[in-house]
């Protein structure tokens, strides 16, 4: 009987060992959707970068110039930290909000016909707790490891009209991260878009 119970034993050991083996594997698994998501949604905007690109100059130019008759929240960057625009758009073109990038900051600001509710999906569990957030804590440790200045950790604000984004500033990022928020951002907003109109 000795024998057999320990088979048992060692079948237990096993079938456990399977278990966590599964939710690790499930555990990675969303994590690779989630990196594939971003990876997709950086293709896609190369795909149509060449497109934009013409434009840029033109866009550079605008926020100056028309700075006083935007709507209230456009007057906040100011003209001299402008240093350009990134218009984010649905693959069919349609403009969803523009990124107004500085030396070390940006700043999203929705289209004037787009009204994002903070609270629909994936805004919160992926943009803030996934980017943002993830941003900040990689940031903060470096600084407590003396490799960064505390007034260089990322930082972000989101501004709200009730529950609609009407502007996210973000602090203290490079050409690197300015990248991988903009395609986040653009896949979130698409996202947000799709939910808002089913």
């Amino acid at each position: 009987m000795s024998q057999e119970s320990d088979r048992i034993k060692r079948l237990v050991d096993f079938k456990r060992n399977l278990e966590k083996k599964i939710a690790d594997s499930e555990s990675e698994l969303k994590d690779l959707q989630t990196m594939l998501e971003i990876v997709n949604s950086i293709l896609l905007e190369k795909g149509f970068k060449r497109v934009e690109i013409p434009k840029e100059p033109v866009q550079v130019a605008q926020p100056k110039e028309t700075a006083p008759s935007e709507p209230e929240y456009a007057p906040t960057q100011p003209a001299s930290e402008a240093e350009g625009v990134i218009q984010l758009k649905t693959v069919t073109g349609e403009l969803l909000a523009n990124i107004y990038t500085g030396d070390d900051s940006l700043k999203l600001v929705p289209a004037e016909d787009k009204n994002f509710d903070v609270n629909t999906p994936p805004f919160t569990q992926f943009l803030v707790e996934r980017v943002l957030m993830k941003m900040q804590e990689r940031d903060s440790e470096l600084a407590r490891a003396e490799q960064l200045a505390p007034e260089r950790i990322f930082s972000y604000n989101i501004v709200r009209e009730g529950d609609i984004l009407r502007e996210l500033t973000i602090k203290n990022v490079d050409a690197d991260r300015v990248r991988e928020l903009k395609s986040s951002i653009r896949w979130t907003l698409e996202k947000m878009r799709e939910k808002a109109k089913s």
